[in-house]
């Protein structure tokens, strides 16, 4: 199925306005959520920079492919602390 027409089909009025605006609340509580949870882990940050990083120097094939040999990789942990020693360091 195509996610844009899917997307078309999707009722609009289907919340009422208590229904919105409850939902804008849990959004709201849910993204301070997750910036609290990201800021108090700047390994997260650093690791999907890494990732990203290698997969635009590399360019692979097979995205999926080299994301689990990437995450797999037994130095993978010595070598994200290592990165954030540098950053501390610094």
């Amino acid at each position: 199925m195509d996610p844009k027409s899917a997307m078309e089909q999707l009722d609009i009025g289907a919340l009422n306005s208590a229904q919105q605006e409850q939902l804008e609340h849990f959004k709201i509580k849910t993204r301070i959520s997750n910036e609290n949870y990201l800021r108090s882990h700047p390994e997260v940050e650093l690791l999907l920079g890494e990732f990203l990083r290698e997969v635009f120097l590399k360019r692979p094939v097979d995205i999926r492919e080299f994301a689990a040999v990437y995450f797999t990789n037994p130095e993978l942990p010595e070598k994200i602390i290592r990165k954030m020693d540098e950053r501390t360091s610094k």
